[in-house]
């Protein structure tokens, strides 16, 4: 406690553990609908005459979902890059 016990990291308290995993899951749970919301409107029509997906959206939504995290973990490398570099302090 009071950054003694002998460890060199500073503790987070419980309070500040929850509003970490609160923000986290906000931030998961936007991308979520973000990814469904755009691969929903690119790959499925909008007449919905069949009852399951075809063929065709199935591929669709499997190259959109893949894209779409790819694109993501890019995005956050080059964002980690930025920030250990100095480069994203200060910009807008």
């Amino acid at each position: 406690m009071f950054g003694l016990g002998g460890s060199s990291a500073p503790q987070l308290s419980s309070q500040a553990k929850l509003a970490a995993a609160e923000a986290e899951l906000d931030m998961v749970t936007g991308m979520f609908n973000a990814l469904v919301s755009q691969c929903h409107n690119k790959c499925i029509s909008k007449s919905y005459s069949e009852s399951d997906l075809t063929k065709q959206e199935s591929l669709c939504l499997d190259r959109c979902v893949a894209k779409y995290f790819e694109t993501n973990v890019q995005v956050g490398e080059n964002m980690q890059k930025l920030g250990q570099s100095g480069q994203f302090m200060g910009r807008r």
